[in-house]
């Protein structure tokens, strides 16, 4: 399963920012470029309520092959049809697939790995998202983004997912447990980690969508475009751990609120000091995302804290919904200020973003008192929001 998840984690990390680059280099608007990211999250959204049911109704296995052979043609698909209408309806569908099948696969490792060795699983989990997503960028420069290999290779890998899948062993794994969307206990819970969730929806899925634009229109190739995004990606994972340890120690509301002003001056940096320096824009990058990635991980353990036993996965998914409300506007709004602003307004939304969302820390700390030390749960880094990894480190931290 943690070979199905690398290879299927490098492939649509390498689609994201293939996906931007090729349909810029292809002269496609760049709000229409910001709806292909909205709609892939739209999909990934409506895959919460509707994969869940196909497990059940078909079983792992068989909703793995379909979702799998779906996302191939999916991405033969981008590059045999050049246009920017059907490749926001593609991407939509593509964003279906892949959370339907990164859902198979954690429901799978959830119910296979016994309390013993979730620790373990859970640390090799996120090695492989980081690894995958980071190393597959390289094909990039590698290959080039003009013509079809790229995506025969995206391809290649949907479908190369599918052998160690269908060659695991005879387990017949139950379907997952089933979960709602109970909006109004989880904003009782944590109004903050609601808008917290909102917010990294907002900035997170625009860095990803649109940050490879941002780059090329500042004068980077193709190297460094792949070298800006990895930055990004490699300051959240570094920092994942440092935080949630100050938080545990200095408390959640505190630890958001000085991660979120790092992700505040970082974008002001970007936008007013570093211009098109190389060193400067991929320090830059770091740094966005060492502050930026960990606050899901930071407003979740937020919620947590206050939840009572019970609740845990209700929150997972309810701040699913809200990051993903986020994501799903975030690409579309970035694309709307720099058609208006320019590239270099790309940071200031940000920031704008995630000045807001200060606000509203400041506003929860005046109105309510901390959770104690010790009614604190032990942080769980997550790297993305999915209700059964969540499952599986909720029982790590047991």
């Amino acid at each position: 399963m943690l070979f199905a998840a690398a290879i299927l984690l490098a492939g649509n990390g390498l689609q994201s920012t293939l996906v931007a680059l090729r349909a810029n280099a292809e002269g496609f608007d760049t709000q229409l470029i910001g709806l292909m990211g909205a709609a892939y999250f739209c999909g990934f959204l409506s895959a919460s309520f509707l994969a869940l049911r196909l497990i059940q109704a078909f079983g792992h296995i068989r909703v793995f092959a379909a979702l799998a052979a779906i996302g191939a043609v999916s991405s033969l698909a981008l590059v045999l049809i050049p246009n920017p209408y059907y490749w926001v309806v593609i991407r939509g569908i593509t964003g279906f697939c892949f959370s339907g099948l990164l859902m198979v696969i954690e429901s799978w490792i959830n119910e296979s790995v016994s309390n013993t060795y979730r620790g373990q699983v859970m640390s090799i989990y996120r090695i492989v998202d980081l690894t995958a997503v980071t190393g597959a960028q390289f094909l990039l420069p590698l290959v080039g983004f003009a013509g079809f290999e790229l995506f025969a290779i995206v391809a290649i890998m949907f479908c190369l997912s599918l052998v160690p899948v269908s060659l695991s062993n005879r387990s017949r794994p139950k379907p997952p447990d089933g979960f709602k969307f109970d909006f109004k206990t989880v904003w009782q819970i944590s109004p903050l980690a609601c808008l917290g969730t909102l917010t990294i929806g907002l900035t997170n899925s625009a860095f990803r969508m649109i940050g490879p634009i941002y780059a090329t229109e500042i004068g980077f190739d193709t190297r460094g475009v792949v070298l800006f995004m990895t930055a990004g990606i490699i300051g959240g994972a570094v920092m994942q751990y440092p935080l949630g340890y100050l938080s545990d120690k200095l408390g959640r509301r505190k630890t958001v609120l000085m991660a979120t002003l790092g992700a505040v001056l970082a974008g002001l940096f970007m936008s007013f000091f570093a211009g098109n320096s190389n060193p400067l824009v991929y320090a830059g990058s770091f740094m966005f995302g060492a502050f930026a990635f960990p606050l899901y991980s930071l407003s979740t353990a937020h919620a947590n804290d206050r939840a009572q036993p019970g609740q845990f996965v209700v929150i997972s998914a309810g701040l699913t919904f809200f990051f993903a409300l986020g994501a799903i506007v975030g690409p579309y709004m970035a694309s709307v200020v720099i058609t208006q602003f320019g590239v270099g307004a790309f940071f200031i939304y940000t920031s704008f973003a995630h000045g807001l969302l200060i606000c509203v820390v400041l506003f929860r700390m005046a109105r309510t008192a901390s959770v104690p030390a010790d009614k604190r749960r032990r942080f769980a880094e997550l790297l993305h929001a999915a209700p059964d990894i969540f499952r599986l480190s909720r029982k790590r931290h047991k």
